[in-house]
């Protein structure tokens, strides 16, 4: 106590000095645990010593049927992460070929590399018009590290398809019902870029992603089909009028070169003769003059 007084006093009354001595305290209890944690390293490294000798014992021992548990087979498209006594085994993931491993105390977990499909369930979606629309999709995955989606996620499978249908829902809630039924190119980018991106530190890569159905509530089709409907039936007689009005033209034009033109009009009546007689019918044509016409014109007009 007269030791802090006088570093009190010496140091006009500050605190500063009380600082030190908490470090030492704290560099006394960090030095503490690190001596017990290498104590528990020892004691741990002596344990799985101890077990892995037992386990080859009794390897030996039941040798050759142990063989037939000792040696793991992985094929071309397969990695597998092995767990000694809770932890990885040095060297990461192996395979493919044949590997050798202790029984009592290896777990081996194979991830299968190849590319994986899944559809993701129909999901009931308000739009942002507010529209209820039921939309499903398909995703292609593969898995890129293995060691991350064995340590890093529960049930990678399970999860990408959890995080799938989330995704789904979220993207496709700032869509209106036009862009979700004509803009399916950028919606399935999106989809893919924002999957890809939760999954990428369980080591998982996402391939594609494919919007496949949208089914709209049986009301809205029919009133999307009425209206479509009406549109076609004004656009086809807007085309009708076009064409009358084009033929009237027509008409026109060739009415005022047959009237300039008497023996136009001769040849005209001589080849509507000639179409009617073509046909087999019981019509009689009997042929008149058009100067007959002409002449009871004539007298109308004196």
């Amino acid at each position: 106590m007269r030791k802090m007084s006088d570093m009190r006093k010496d140091n006009g009354g500050s605190r500063d000095e009380i600082i030190p001595i908490v470090n030492r305290n704290n560099i006394v209890s960090e030095r503490n645990s690190d001596d017990a944690t290498g104590d528990t390293d020892i004691c741990s490294s002596v344990t799985s010593i101890v077990l892995t000798v037992i386990s080859i014992l009794l390897m030996v021992c039941t040798f050759p049927i142990s063989m037939f548990f000792c040696i793991k087979v992985i094929q071309e498209y397969e990695r597998a992460v092995i767990f000694r006594l809770g932890r990885i085994k040095k060297g990461g993931a192996v395979g493919p070929g044949l590997f050798f491993i202790i029984p009592c105390i290896d777990q081996c977990n194979v991830v299968d590399l190849r590319t994986v499909s899944f559809d993701v369930p129909p999901q009931e979606i308000l739009t942002k018009d507010s529209v209820t629309v039921s939309v499903d999709a398909v995703v292609y995955y593969n898995i890129r590290a293995p060691m991350a989606a064995v340590c890093n996620v529960a049930d990678y499978s399970k999860s990408t398809k959890l995080l799938s249908a989330t995704t789904l829902r979220n993207i496709l809630g700032t869509k209106t019902l036009s862009e979700l039924l004509a803009d399916r190119e950028n919606i399935a980018k999106d989809l893919k870029a924002m999957i890809d991106t939760a999954t990428d530190p369980w080591g998982i890569d996402i391939e594609r992603v494919e919007v496949k159905d949208v089914r709209l509530p049986q009301n809205l089709q029919r009133a999307m089909a009425a209206e479509a409907e009406a549109t076609r039936e004004a656009r086809a007689k807007v085309i009708g009028a076009e064409g009358e009005q084009k033929a009237s033209k027509a008409l026109k034009e060739a009415s005022d070169i047959i009237s300039s033109s008497p023996a136009a009009l001769q040849l005209r009546y001589l080849q509507t003769l000639a179409t009617i007689s073509s046909e087999k019918n019981s019509t009689i044509v009997f042929p008149i003059p058009i100067e007959m016409f002409a002449s009871f014109g004539k007298k109308k007009e004196e």
